[in-house]
Formats: structure tokens, sequence, C-alpha cells
């Protein structure tokens, strides 16, 4: 049982700010930024790759009316919504999870990419973008 189940089931305390019957949202113990809130499905489900349509659907839905409260009640400049997948992504709990991580000016949270643009040619991304495609199928 992941600390997120044992959180659902009222085992252990947390601060749950949205709750209803497929979702919870909960704020993070880390407080990344101020408000820093989990969106977690009621069903344990691992990942991303096990999630259905309907949870999926639905947890966006749970990001957006949470994401807003957080602009209204702490004044938000931005927003990031971050899952991950895996260990090797930084999943540190396999129970699927959105962290909704509210931005400030001069908070020090950083996420940043690498831009390899230069390392891909517009034929690279055609065979990239057909392999995604036919994945699909």
């Amino acid at each position: 049982m992941t600390i997120f189940e044992k959180i659902i089931h009222r085992e252990i305390p947390s601060n749950i700010v949205y709750e209803d019957e497929l979702a919870i949202a909960f704020l993070d113990i880390s407080q990344v930024t101020k408000g820093h809130t989990l969106v977690v499905p009621k069903k344990p489900f691992p990942d991303l790759y096990s999630l259905d349509k309907e949870t999926s659907e639905h947890l966006l839905k749970v990001c957006i009316i949470v994401g807003k409260a957080l602009k209204k009640a702490f004044n938000l400049e931005g927003l990031n919504l971050v899952n991950n997948n895996g260990e090797i992504a930084g999943q540190s709990v396999f129970h699927f999870h959105i962290h909704l991580i509210p931005r400030y000016p001069n908070d020090d949270y950083i996420m940043r990419g690498v831009n390899h643009q230069s390392k891909y040619t517009k034929d690279d991304l055609i065979v990239i973008k057909e392999a995604i495609i036919e994945a699909q199928s």
C-alpha cells in the first residue's frame, strides 16, 4: 500500500483541499512552493500508462478546479503541472499523481529542459512523428 492509499483511507493525516468519488487533492508535504498540491486518483493506478480514459479526463478537470482555486487564493503568476512516470523520470510514489506547483516571482523552483534542436533534422522529426502515430494504432 502506498502513502497515497494511506491518505485516501485516512490512515495517515493530510491536508485535503478537494475530494470526490474518483479523486483526491492534498497539499504536498514538501511544499516546493506555497500551495504545492497533489491530484491523485483514488484507484491505485501505478503510472500514466495504466490510467483509464474516465480517470484521466476526470483528473484534468480536478487540476483545473484546484489550479483556479490556487490562483484565486494566492494570486499566482503561473502554475506548473508535473507528472513523473518511472523511477528514471523521478517517480518516487508508484501511484499516479499530478503535482500542481504554484509559481511566484523569485521562487527558487527550477524546471529546465535541455534544447537538442540542433541534433535533429527535419527528416529525424518526421521519423519520430511517424513512429508515435503508428504506436497509437
